[in-house]
């Protein structure tokens, strides 16, 4: 029996739970994008195969969503296709995989913002109390910048991957891959704070998860969204801005480095980035800063140009 589309996609999302172990969001997010393209094709009454699937099918799928999804949105499902072809291929289901020849959308790479580095240390040294909670944000929010984790990877920390006498964390990030991290002095001196009062931290009636390092009053392991909720609220009760968030701090930390002079292979190492391009975004951050700079204080860059005597001679 010949395999049909949505057959390769149950095979494909059976793959990326259960093998690659991606997280929840990933999987919705590509299955949804394939289940589209899927719905294209039975629209059109094009061939429902694999090996029928062609690059002027995929083209002609990606043409119809102008005007309808902004670049990035058709670039991801392009990319979706892409992966979903390759383990195809990769599998024997197909001989090639279509989605290569398909070229995206051009996109303007928006640059990321950060905090300065005044309000950084302002942001993880604010004195938000003395409670078990309060040192459990901190040494959350130290760790977030010290270390530039992602808040997936930091509420999957478990006890036992902190190594506070090293001063390392092992983090699983993106594709199940592990690497070790540095966390700083900040870091550990607030986690060994935190770790003190972690039992107090729970309410009587509960017992804290026996892994999970960061839990909450009910003992359980901390939601990616708990956390994503109290970067904010910190930073809204210090009435600096209500825009901070986890990957505020992991693109503040990364800039900083390299404006001390890290090597981009470092922060890729740091960051758990799979390809250096994705590093790369930060040498730009830190051009526009010079730029910036330039602007405000040389001479020959000021908005109204100095005057110069002609020579007359």
């Amino acid at each position: 029996m010949t395999m049909t589309l949505d057959s390769a996609r149950s095979i494909y999302q059976a793959y990326l739970l259960h093998e690659l172990r991606a997280s929840d969001h990933t999987i919705a997010a590509y299955s949804r994008d394939i289940v589209e393209f899927i719905a294209f094709v039975l629209e059109k009454g094009l061939p429902n195969t694999p090996v029928q699937i062609d690059a002027r099918i995929i083209r002609s799928y990606l043409a119809s969503l102008y005007g309808k999804n902004i670049p990035a949105s058709i670039g991801r499902k392009r990319s979706a296709l892409r992966s979903f072809f390759k383990f195809l291929k990769k599998r024997g289901f197909v001989e090639a995989n279509p989605a290569l020849e398909v070229r995206g959308p051009k996109m303007r790479r928006k640059l990321p913002h950060f905090l300065s580095v005044d309000e950084a240390v302002g942001y993880v040294q604010y004195d938000a109390g003395n409670r078990p909670i309060d040192k459990r944000n901190t040494a959350i929010v130290e760790v977030l910048y010290g270390s530039g984790l992602r808040v997936s990877e930091l509420a999957a920390l478990d006890l036992h991957a902190i190594d506070l006498e090293a001063g390392t964390a092992r983090v699983i990030g993106k594709g199940n891959k592990e690497r070790i991290v540095p966390l700083g002095r900040w870091a550990v001196r607030a986690l060994r704070t935190y770790l003190d009062s972690r039992r107090e931290l729970v309410l009587d009636r509960y017992q804290p998860d026996a892994h999970a390092l960061f839990v909450s009053r009910f003992g359980r392991r901390l939601s990616t969204r708990s956390i994503q909720q109290m970067v904010s609220n910190r930073g809204l009760s210090m009435g600096t801005r209500a825009s901070i968030h986890p990957h505020l701090l992991r693109h503040s930390c990364a800039t900083h480095l390299l404006g001390s002079g890290a090597d981009i292979r470092s922060i890729q190492e740091l960051l758990g980035h799979a390809s250096l391009s994705t590093t790369q975004i930060y040498t730009h951050v830190s051009v526009e800063r010079l730029t910036q700079v330039y602007d405000n204080a040389h001479p020959l860059a000021r908005k109204k140009p100095l005057m110069r005597k002609e020579n007359t001679a």
